[in-house]
């Protein structure tokens, strides 16, 4: 098992009132399982993802990754997991300004010690960057930021890929490439992925499709 939620619960302060988001939610993930979450703008969603990466923790529940439960896990353990067995796609890139196109997508392989060279410029081909390599992030557009987001995400092999909106600034043709290449990903190495998204399209491409309503899974 890959990832394992168990009743996992979380709400947050507005305006001094407590808004729950999650409310006891439970699934598992295996190794070579692909799953679309989907549901409203304010859902949860982003809040469950961030849950399942180890970046949030949850007011209540339980959440394995690798067999590893979060709670019980110091922030030191955590970083390390997210290193070595966690690849995180946002939709705000969060790409490393002072280093080049080649240098961000190797950056987490290099840490995480799954440096393949082999298998990196495979995935820049696949993804049209090429000709980015060299260039730092500010010189490319959105849409290629993106691209390099994901390329980094999978070069590192992760056992567990999230992903949120991964596509939403890509055109048809490219954001069916990056879907091929996290639908590869998951059948060579047996990761799992999990993917937030509002289209129908790549939905339908997943094994599993989830739905968040009012903080339920329906």
């Amino acid at each position: 098992m890959v990832l394992r939620l168990e009743g996992v619960k979380k709400s947050f302060l507005n305006n001094e009132e407590l808004v729950p988001v999650l409310q006891g939610v439970s699934f598992d993930l295996e190794a070579g399982d692909t799953l679309a979450l989907r549901g409203e703008s304010g859902s949860g969603k982003s809040t469950l993802l961030h849950i399942a990466g180890a970046l949030e923790a949850a007011d209540a529940g339980r959440v394995w990754v690798s067999g590893k439960e979060l709670t019980q896990l110091n922030d030191s353990a955590r970083a390390q997991l997210r290193r070595t067995d966690i690849a995180l796609i946002f939709q705000q890139f969060n790409l490393i300004p002072s280093l080049t196109v080649a240098a961000n997508i190797a950056f987490q392989s290099a840490l995480s010690r799954t440096l393949d060279l082999a298998h990196i410029k495979h995935i820049v081909s696949a993804l049209g960057l090429e000709e980015q390599m060299q260039k730092y992030p500010e010189a490319l557009s959105g849409g290629q930021q993106q691209r390099v987001a994901i390329a980094r995400a999978i070069a590192a092999k992760p056992k567990l890929l999230l992903a949120d909106e991964p596509t939403g600034n890509l055109d048809e043709i490219t954001a069916e490439n990056v879907l091929d290449q996290m639908l590869t990903l998951v059948a060579q190495t047996g990761a799992a992925l999990m993917v937030v998204t509002h289209s129908t399209n790549i939905a339908a491409r997943m094994s599993r499709q989830l739905h968040l309503c009012n903080g339920f899974l329906v």
